[in-house]
Parts: C-alpha cells; structure tokens; sequence
C-alpha cells in the first residue's frame, strides 16, 4: 500500500520555532509530529511513502531516512499553491497504482485506519464540528455515500468536516482531475483544492463514502500543540513514574510526562503534562504542561504552557514562554 503526505507548509502559525524546524518535525509527546503519523502508518503495512516537501525540507528527509525503513520519495513544492498542486506533483510516482492513501502531515489522528485500508471504494475520513465554515464539508445521499464536497462553503449544509485522510481507490482519475484543474488554472480562494479535484471525481461517477474519525488532533498553533501534547501524554505516558524516579532521585516527576534519555534533571518538579528532548538539561525549576526541545537548558524558572525550542537557553523567573531554537533568556535581576 501506497501513501503520499504533503509537509511543505510553512507553519506560520507556530513561529518562531518554525524558522528553524519543520513543524511536522516539532516535538509532542516524546516525538516529532510526523513520527506518530508514520508509526501509525507503519503498523498498518504501508511500504512506500511519498512526502511533499518544501522550506527546511532536507531536514524531514534526513529525519525519515535516519528513523524509518520504509521506501519513501521526495517531491518539492517549490510555490505554496495549494493541496491540490502538492498532490498533483506526485502523478508521475502514483498514478497507475490500485489504491493510494494521502494523509495531511500537520495532525494527528485517532482512527482505524486498518480498517480503512480493506474499503474496496474510495473514502474519506470525516468528523463533526462546530464551525464548518472553515472547513471543506461532505454532504451526502440518502444511501450514505459522499454526493458533494465543498471547500469553506459560506453556507455549509452540513458540519461534516473533511479532516485530511483519504483513501483514494481511483489515483488515475484523481490525477486526471488534478490535471485539469491545474492546465486551467482552477483555484478556490486562491489555491489549488483538493476538494475540487474530488468533487470532479464525484461528477465523473466515482463512489465516495465518509469515513467518521474518532479523534483529530491539530498541531497548527502553540495552543493546539500542547493540547495536543496533554492528550498524547495521558493515553501513553501514564505509567513511568516510577522509572523517573530512578532516573531522577532528587526531583519530583508527576505523570504524565515524556523524558528522553540522556536528559538531566536536578532539584526540580516536572509535570503533569511535560515532554522533555533529548539532550536537555533542567536545573531548580518548576514545569507543568509545556515542551521542552532537545539540547534546551531551564534554570530557576517557573513554566507552565510553554514551548522551549532546542538548544534554547532560559533562566531566572518567569510563568509563561514561546522561545524559538538557539534563543537565550535570562531573566535574572541584577
């Protein structure tokens, strides 16, 4: 099974840490963002992945090399056009195969996507919410199948919100969709969609049903990270506490936590809800739901939803911080 995720956002959003790291590659729950999506991927047989990258996009290449054994590819989207041109880029390398997944490298799902993969027809992950404005919707037929799509539709009929999981089970229609909407220069609020292009399948006969997703987990801005983070921490972290204490005699560790190894911890209190990079060192401090980047450095602070980019440095005293890579603070009186 083939996959194909596009990471060349800019992650605007979550600048400064941005400037210097992907933000697929941006650190929650013990691991960067796109890591949980290709473990996810991997374990449910997926053998080739092609990503879409653009700014910083070497470095995603080294991180995908460097972890996982996968056969994956490397497009570059060289212009920020859309979902729909990202996709476009990858028609030389998917078009003639049987079935494709594509899944947004931004968000984290919770979902069966093993059961996904055995759908003989193409779906598309849905879930409800309250603001479908924003979003591109599905409506659908009175026999449960996908009639139309529309993206940020000014009055949406529906709240089912296409959340960015598609099993795609006719790619050569897709790209031909795509292909057309690219020669003629088809946009919708200036990109090209992906939404159009599946719309256009629909008109062309193409089955589509919706497939309801259990979770959806956006890493888009610092708030939504760390929710993020809480939530990943307490389905999968809860039960180290007692491995901390051994790693960490004179500091107090409350789960749920995730610390990386060769982490040093001294006469602090760290958590709930805190992931620590490797490398980091934290000395006097206080820490509670915030992400602490590999090689960063806390000493005698105060944090609580915070971002720490890496090799960071920070002291003195403070409550709340969003500090890029290789920033230094120190807010210590004279």
């Amino acid at each position: 099974m083939k996959a194909i995720i596009p990471v060349a956002g800019m992650g605007t959003r979550l600048r400064p840490h941005t400037h210097t790291t992907p933000k697929v590659l941006l650190q929650v729950a013990g691991k960067p963002i796109l890591g949980h999506i290709l473990e996810q991927l991997v374990n449910i047989g997926i053998d080739e992945i092609t990503f879409i990258v653009g700014y910083l996009g070497e470095l995603i290449e080294n991180y995908v090399k460097s972890k996982f054994k996968f056969k994956s590819n490397f497009v570059l989207q060289s212009e920020m056009k859309g979902l729909g041109h990202a996709i476009y880029l990858t028609k030389d390398i998917h078009w003639k195969h049987k079935k494709i997944l594509i899944i947004l490298g931004d968000t984290i799902f919770k979902a069966d996507l093993k059961g996904l993969m055995n759908k003989k027809e193409s779906h598309i992950a849905v879930k409800e919410v309250s603001d479908p404005k924003n979003y591109g919707i599905v409506e659908l037929s009175t026999d449960g199948t996908i009639s139309r799509m529309i993206e940020k539709p000014e009055n949406p009929l529906t709240n089912l919100a296409i959340v960015g999981i598609y099993l795609i089970n006719n790619p050569a229609l897709l790209y031909k969709c795509l292909d057309r909407n690219v020669r003629e220069g088809k946009t919708t609020q200036g990109e090209i969609q992906l939404t159009d292009a599946l719309e256009d399948m629909l008109l062309q006969g193409e089955v589509m049903h919706p497939f309801m997703i259990e979770g959806w987990f956006d890493c888009g801005k610092p708030e939504t990270l760390l929710s993020t983070n809480r939530y990943l921490l307490h389905q999968k972290h809860r039960e180290k506490e007692e491995e901390y204490e051994k790693r960490f005699p004179n500091s107090l560790i409350i789960s749920p936590v995730a610390i990386a190894k060769n982490v040093s911890i001294a006469n602090s209190i760290i958590g709930p809800n805190v992931s620590i990079g490797e490398g980091a060192e934290i000395e006097g401090s206080i820490i509670m739901d915030s992400i602490i980047d590999q090689k960063a450095r806390v000493k005698g602070v105060q944090l609580e939803k915070s971002l720490i980019g890496s090799n960071a440095k920070v002291e003195g005293r403070f409550y709340h911080l969003n500090v890029g890579d290789s920033s230094e603070i120190n807010l210590i009186s004279e």
